[in-house]
């Protein structure tokens, strides 16, 4: 797989290139948010590892850019911390969030487990089963066009927002374990993608502007509400 890192700093993208390598990918690594765009609208990268301190654009500005380029996933890599900055990353479209000083296993991991998802966009479940519009109370999903209302009122979604809302929405008022979601939606089993569900599971409250529908139930997992439960 061909991948594309945007790293300003010499000592880490030197020994990232070099992980990366001994692991099957092609790293081809860019200094800027600039250079990363010109090498984006060439195609034929399976995944962007984006720093946010770059010396020209702010990584934020950058990822919003590439999500209206292309749809190939983006793995931010940065030492912001606050959840407030991983919030606002993935609304831009970032698919995954990871914080400087991180474990190479981990990053990896993480690549494997966003690049899968390329392999198809669709919620998960069977696509013949599922009907075309979920109706749950105020609550409209279209699959096809993936549009989301919440009383008549339009809402967008990333990517991976969608497609969790789309698999509570098929069974609402059914609890989903939080392994069965990474699973489904992430198609990855590894534990360490539960903090990025949390984050996403806030975001998609916020943006439904009803954060009631999604429910926590504690030491399981969530589930959509059912009108009047």
């Amino acid at each position: 797989m061909r991948l594309l890192l945007v790293e300003d700093d010499e000592h880490v993208a030197a020994a990232l290139v070099a992980v990366l390598g001994r692991h099957g990918f092609t790293p081809v690594r860019v200094r800027t948010g600039e250079e990363a765009l010109a090498a984006l609208r060439g195609g034929g990268f399976g995944v962007v590892l984006l720093d946010l301190g770059l010396p020209d654009v702010d990584g934020f500005e950058v990822c919003g850019r590439i999500r209206r380029l292309t749809s190939t996933p983006v793995i931010m890599v940065t030492a912001r911390a606050d959840v407030r900055s991983r919030i606002h990353g993935l609304n831009l479209g970032a698919d995954d969030y990871v914080v400087k000083p991180y474990d190479t296993g981990e990053l990896l991991a993480r690549i494997h487990a966003v690049s899968r998802r390329t392999a198809g966009e669709e919620p998960a479940g069977s696509e013949e089963e599922a009907p075309e519009v979920l109706v749950v109370g105020p609550v409209t999903v279209e699959l096809a066009t993936r549009r989301v209302e919440v009383d008549g009122e339009r809402v967008v979604l990333t990517r991976k927002e969608f497609d969790l809302l789309a698999l509570l929405a098929q069974r609402p008022g059914v609890v989903f374990r939080r392994e069965q979601i990474i699973s489904d939606v992430w198609r990855t089993s590894w534990e360490g993608t539960g903090r990025t569900l949390e984050v996403h599971i806030a975001s998609l409250r916020a943006k439904l502007r009803r954060p009631e529908l999604v429910e926590t139930v504690r030491g399981v997992g969530y589930r959509l509400a059912l009108p009047g439960l």
